[in-house]
């Protein structure tokens, strides 16, 4: 507010498969350190960890796209060791690898974002509260075609499933070859 700065933020979308139950905040950009937090506030959102996470492939994730078994990111595979997960990206070029999340991610955009586009915030955290009330009214809010909300479905079908976290949330690290 006092610099008049306009800063650009993206925004990270997860969600289950059963239950389409929706996670997503802004951050400024997908390096590793924003990525992996995501991830971490997205599983504590959550109250626990899945089996597999299918993320996009992009840099911050894979160091090598391969088809059949692509090689992650060393602090992104330590993540996973962390929460005791399993990660298994998306194909590239293949939307329908993530259908759920892709879906998810129109329905932020169309659902919150554009609740939001003319507001103005002076921090991503400030941003971040705003998301996060909207994101709990979309969770609570009755499917068209169920007699129920994506927060019942993830309550009945996901959450159940999930692994419980662990006592310490992971702590990023970046490695260098020496």
């Amino acid at each position: 507010s006092d610099t008049g700065e306009v800063k650009e933020a993206e925004i990270f979308v997860a969600a289950f498969g059963a239950s389409s139950f929706t996670y997503a905040e802004a951050s400024y950009g997908q390096n590793s350190a924003s990525w992996i937090a995501s991830h971490i506030n997205a599983l504590e959102y959550f109250g626990g960890a899945p089996a597999i996470i299918v993320p996009d492939n992009l840099k911050s994730a894979t160091t090598l796209a391969c088809r059949y078994d692509p090689e992650l990111n060393r602090s992104y595979a330590a993540f996973a060791e962390h929460y005791n997960l399993s990660i298994v990206p998306a194909r590239s070029y293949k939307p329908k690898d993530k259908a759920i999340v892709e879906n998810s991610v129109l329905i932020v955009q169309r659902w919150i974002l554009a609740r939001l586009r003319n507001v103005k915030f002076f921090s991503l955290d400030e941003l971040n509260q705003e998301i996060r009330k909207l994101l709990d009214v979309l969770n609570h809010k009755q499917l068209k075609n169920f007699n129920t909300t994506r927060h019942e479905l993830f309550i009945t079908l996901d959450k159940p499933l999930l692994q419980p976290l662990p006592s310490t949330a992971f702590c990023y690290a970046e490695w260098q070859i020496k």
